[in-house]
């Protein structure tokens, strides 16, 4: 891979807690949503879901920690956001992956086509 960054340990750490995050598709749906609108409640994401609040605080406790969302607190609220920043570094990641399995899909081709 041409970035350094993709390789690190740390890298490999963090897009690893986002692709788990992200394999629910529960989990998806809420970040689907947030993505797309405010800034929003477990009250205003609840009214939107057949989950209890508990389950909903569930799933946001593991999209926090991978970084896919924000919690900031607002008077007595938690508000929860979308950080779009995880997404973008498997985007750059996955391009990446792509190019090498088309060079080495490339390389077998040649070899074979001999």
């Amino acid at each position: 891979m041409s970035n350094p960054g993709l390789k690190s340990r740390g890298g490999l750490k963090r897009r690893a807690a986002a692709f788990a995050a992200l394999r629910d598709a529960t989990r998806l749906g809420l970040v689907t949503t947030l993505a797309h609108g405010p800034p929003q409640s477990i009250s205003q994401l609840a009214s939107h879901s057949r989950l209890t609040r508990q389950g909903l605080t569930r799933h946001l406790r593991t999209l926090e920690p991978a970084g896919l969302l924000q919690n900031r607190r607002v008077g007595r609220e938690s508000l929860y956001e979308f950080r779009p920043e995880p997404l973008q570094e498997l985007s750059v990641y996955l391009k990446e992956v792509s190019m090498e399995w088309d060079e080495a899909l490339g390389r077998l081709k040649a070899f074979v086509e001999r």
